[in-house]
């Protein structure tokens, strides 16, 4: 090993540890405070009450503060790809009290947007105050992302890959694979030597592959796909018809807010509030679960998400997997536990396009015994879910069919590119700026732009 590669590989250790111990202590308090805003809501339902109340005095904070930051996940995977200005810093703390607070009141979402968020936020401002190149900069953003979602779930090797994985589809990138195992890595040795514990689940039992369980899994993987699709065109029509009759951000998270409320009384129920997690672990366990609890939570969190709150999606899509895997054990034949951890995982591997990782963090949660099944399943549901995500700044390197595109795309942009390039009005070659992207681009002097 030559004095440059062992100096770079001396580096990335102490970048991404760095990196994990700011990831691991942010989830932490932001796992403590979750755990406390549940057990003040699951002990006071009247707070629920307040969910239209606390969605204005949120969305009027945002609206004034929060400007740079409103782009979120998507903001983060602009600039891995295209640089740009600092992430600011305030997007930690905000999303961590912007998250928590939903949730106090009983609005269904998630955690992995918060510690994903986070974690960027804070790699940035290190890479910033330390006079990092551009591409070092990149590499920890990836270890940021990895260090919140390993460290929130307790899941380093899925963290790892899942920051690899999500920034652009048909491509993991391998530039930030030393900084983010360990950013992830010590994030999650960061979070439990804080005494923050996570979720156990029962372990499904070993079940061989067979040609009729594929089949199964097959359809398994349609419905998820189908449920994952209604789930991201709900959320997105949602927020697009909100945006469009509501201007004012505000106003949008208190309508939310009533909406969500009048579902609940309609409901008659608590279940379907904040992140889910007993219901996850019921799905496990529990034949008697409502068959329609899955399109509950799916309902819930599309609305909640759709006005405007803060928070991520995978507990909720857990949740929903978790959930459809249980009404469809029976009909299939197949073992509640198997089904419900392959649902789990599978729906926002679909929702998301993080196959690998997902089904690395099904066996990191559940045990050996899940791995082929929900390997299978998230692949083959990540296939039918089409080019739809919930991240829409996606980039989307190759067709899901295999064939190659002439650059990369933004998810959100593929329609409109399409149409164009059937137009006639693209050219099929990328310029000499298109073929740099993402990770590998060349490194680029840094700019301080804030």
């Amino acid at each position: 090993m030559t004095w440059r590669r062992f100096s770079t590989f001396v580096q990335w250790i102490v970048l991404g540890a760095c990196v994990g111990v700011l990831c691991g202590g942010a989830s932490a308090l932001f796992l403590h405070l979750l755990e406390k805003a549940s057990e003040v809501r699951t002990g006071h339902e009247i707070v629920v009450y307040t969910l239209p109340l606390a969605g204005l005095i949120i969305g009027w904070v945002y609206e004034r503060f929060g400007k740079p930051i409103k782009a979120g996940s998507n903001l983060i995977i602009d600039t891995i790809h295209d640089g740009g200005p600092e992430i600011p810093l305030r997007m930690a703390p905000m999303v961590l009290i912007g998250t928590v607070l939903p949730h106090l009141f009983g609005g269904s979402a998630g955690r992995e947007g918060t510690a994903v968020q986070m974690g960027a936020s804070l790699a940035d401002a290190l890479a910033y105050r330390l006079g990092l190149t551009q591409e070092v900069r990149k590499q920890l953003l990836a270890a940021g992302v990895a260090g919140g979602f390993g460290s929130v779930f307790g899941t380093p090797i899925a963290g790892t890959v899942f920051g690899l994985e999500f920034i652009t589809l048909g491509r993991i990138e391998y530039n930030a694979l030393v900084p983010a195992l360990v950013a992830s890595v010590v994030g999650d040795m960061t979070t439990r030597w804080l005494g923050i514990g996570h979720t156990h689940y029962p372990a499904p039992p070993h079940v061989p592959l067979s040609s009729l369980l594929l089949l199964k899994w097959l359809l398994f993987a349609v419905a998820i796909a189908a449920s994952t699709t209604i789930f991201i065109e709900l959320t997105h029509f949602i927020k697009r018809q909100m945006e469009k009759r509501i201007p004012r951000l505000p106003f949008r998270m208190m309508l939310g807010g009533v909406v969500v409320v009048a579902m609940w009384q309609l409901i008659g129920m608590s279940d379907y509030l904040g992140l889910g997690v007993p219901m996850i672990v019921r799905s496990f366990e529990d034949p008697e679960l409502p068959v329609y609890a899955f399109a509950a939570k799916l309902l819930f969190t599309a609305v909640t998400l759709g006005a405007g709150f803060l928070g991520g999606e995978v507990t909720p899509l857990f949740f929903v997997g978790a959930a459809l895997g249980n009404a469809l054990s029976g009909p299939l034949g197949l073992p509640l536990p198997l089904c419900a951890g392959v649902g789990l995982a599978a729906m926002f591997a679909s929702a998301s396009n993080t196959p690998l990782a997902l089904s690395m963090m099904a066996m990191e949660l559940l045990g050996a015994n899940v791995f082929p099944h929900v390997a299978v399943v998230c692949v083959l549901s990540y296939l039918l879910a089409g080019h739809r995500s919930i991240y829409p700044a996606q980039r989307l390197w190759q067709r899901k069919d295999g064939s190659r595109l002439f650059r990369p795309i933004p998810l959100r942009d593929l329609d409109e590119v399409e149409q164009e390039r059937k137009s006639g009005f693209h050219d099929m070659h990328p310029t000499v700026g298109q073929q740099a992207d993402g990770l590998s681009s060349a490194a680029q002097p840094h700019a301080h732009d804030r």
